[in-house]
């Protein structure tokens, strides 16, 4: 069955069975790899995109589940906070080995569309949930921090 949802602007569409996650149709059928499978079950935060602008766990979103929606994956994020977080993380060297950063700037992407001046607190409670193995949390916030100011200039 035929499943039609727009991906990172353009068109989709796919067969598949409508409970296969968005994770798999994503890298496996669609080839864009920048999302990455952590834990398979929605609590590391690596596979995060946004479904009509809302982060959201790809490996426990079936495709089934976007039909018409619009996903967005970190090779189509054109927002705004999107570009000012990867300005921040180059300028901060905020990644280390890189593997769970493509789902922490989907997350804080959502973060800043709705609290464009996060406190340590709001960026912590924002983020909880997306695992970072090598532990950069700290560069992690000081990154969002600096986007907000990016944003704010």
């Amino acid at each position: 069955m035929a499943i039609d949802f727009t991906l990172n602007g353009k068109q989709a569409s796919v067969d598949a069975a409508e409970d296969t996650p968005l994770l798999w149709v994503v890298r496996d059928r669609l080839g864009l790899t920048g999302t990455k499978f952590g834990c398979g079950i929605a609590l590391c935060g690596a596979c995060t995109v946004h479904v009509d602008g809302v982060a959201m766990r790809s490996c426990q979103t079936s495709v089934g589940d976007v039909a018409g929606a619009s996903v967005t994956t970190i090779e189509g994020l054109e927002s705004a906070e999107g570009r000012a977080l990867q300005r921040a993380w180059r300028e901060l060297d905020v990644v280390q080995c890189g593997y769970c950063q493509s789902g922490q700037i989907m997350q804080a992407a959502d973060l800043l569309a709705a609290t464009p001046s996060p406190t340590d607190e709001d960026i912590d409670s924002a983020m909880y949930g997306n695992v970072c193995r090598c532990a950069t949390y700290h560069r992690i916030r000081a990154g969002i921090h600096r986007a907000a100011e990016i944003l704010k200039a």
